[in-house]
């Protein structure tokens, strides 16, 4: 294996995360809606509470996570389980996490269809004081009509590659925003006028997007600090890594790229298989139809079904790793030097049970291969 970052790219601006130095960034997608990221009768019970997002924060912290992020969800897939059903609000969410924990770096989700660049722009401000400069945002585009067609907030005047459009002038406006005393601005979907806000951000928030489009990778390329990358199988991965970070190599800048994985850690390979199927055994025929509802049979981006709806078929909403610690360690670490990635998003059908377990047994593996150097840009 060969783990040296492209020398012929820019250095990556610093956010305090390993990969500022050639480590490997992990970091916790908080389960804040009930069922978690498996849909099954017979996975832990999960209830997407406070409570048990404070613990999970709380436990990311101590234990030497990176980041914590959580998604916007605003309806639910039915089924026996009523999966995602119970769904905490993103952004005041972290920003309860962000009062109580010091070092993580912390990440809501806004998508840009549901709120004014303006509005974002000052939360994401105050989100800078409360976290004292460990502030994010995942920015959204939109892709769930039904969500959204609930409260009438979808455009149907807006295509899959207008979304860019429009999401590229709200980022423009926020960045202007974090930037300048008053902006006047006259785009196709935003107008402003000697518009003001302050306080400005004491740190450059750290901004993440999933687009793995043409026109998705660009956007990201161009304006994000990271993406969020899925395939089905490395060599898809491998090939949507490299590709956004030459564009952004193009461009100037440096992009990580991350991906997320549920993590079975079992006792060893066969107990984790045995845990799985445990899971599968519970599946949610009628959740993952209500999901595949939501997200549409075949991915308009893609032209086929992405890797979330082909992982949802098993139960597991994401890739996945089952087994061992050992195995695990070894298939990561391997993931991330084949497909050239910065890090990961890490999912556990137990939270409290498992992080310990990967940070014990894991981490101290990951992060031995992958060490932080200060002069790797």
């Amino acid at each position: 294996m060969s783990h040296l970052r492209d020398q012929a790219a820019p250095p990556p601006a610093g956010f305090g995360l390993p990969s500022d130095h050639g480590g490997k960034d992990l970091g916790i997608f908080l389960p804040m809606a009930n069922g978690g990221w498996i849909l099954s009768s017979t996975a832990p019970k999960l209830d997407g509470s406070y409570e048990y997002n404070r613990q999970v924060a709380l436990l990311a912290e101590r234990t030497g996570f990176d980041f914590i992020m959580s998604m916007a969800k605003w309806r639910g897939y039915g089924g026996v389980t009523q999966h995602w059903r119970s769904a905490l609000d993103s952004q005041m969410l972290m920003a309860a996490l962000a009062s109580i924990t010091s070092r993580v770096r912390i990440i809501p989700t806004v998508h840009t269809l549901l709120q004014n660049p303006a509005v974002t722009a000052k939360m994401v401000a105050t989100l800078d004081q409360i976290s004292r400069g460990r502030a994010g945002l995942n920015v959204v585009t939109g892709s769930y009509k039904g969500e959204f067609e609930q409260m009438h907030a979808w455009r149907n005047d807006v295509g899959h590659d207008e979304r860019y459009d429009l999401a590229d002038e709200w980022i423009d406006i926020i960045q202007r925003l974090w930037r300048e005393e008053s902006v006047s601005f006259a785009g196709r979907y935003y107008t402003m006028d000697d518009c003001q806000s302050d306080p400005k951000p004491a740190a450059k928030p750290f901004l993440v997007c999933a687009g793995t489009s043409a026109k998705g990778m660009r956007f990201t390329a161009d304006r994000m600090d990271a993406m969020f990358a899925g395939g089905r199988d490395d060599a898809e991965l491998a090939d949507i890594s490299r590709r956004v970070k030459a564009m952004a190599r193009e461009a100037g800048r440096y992009i990580r790229t991350y991906t997320m994985l549920t993590l079975v850690i079992g006792q060893s390979d066969a107990a984790a298989e045995a845990e799985a199927d445990h899971y599968r055994a519970g599946f949610d025929e009628e959740a993952c139809f209500g999901m595949m509802r939501a997200y549409g049979f075949l991915d308009a981006e893609i032209g086929r079904e992405n890797s979330f709806v082909q992982n949802a078929r098993s139960g597991f909403m994401s890739a996945r790793i089952i087994g061992s610690a050992q195995t695990v360690a070894t298939r990561m670490i391997e993931m991330m030097d084949r497909c050239m990635l910065d890090g990961m998003m890490l999912i556990f059908p137990d939270y409290l049970k498992s992080m310990p377990v990967f940070a014990a047994e894991i981490m101290p593996r990951i992060r031995a291969f992958f060490p932080e150097v200060q002069n790797a840009a």
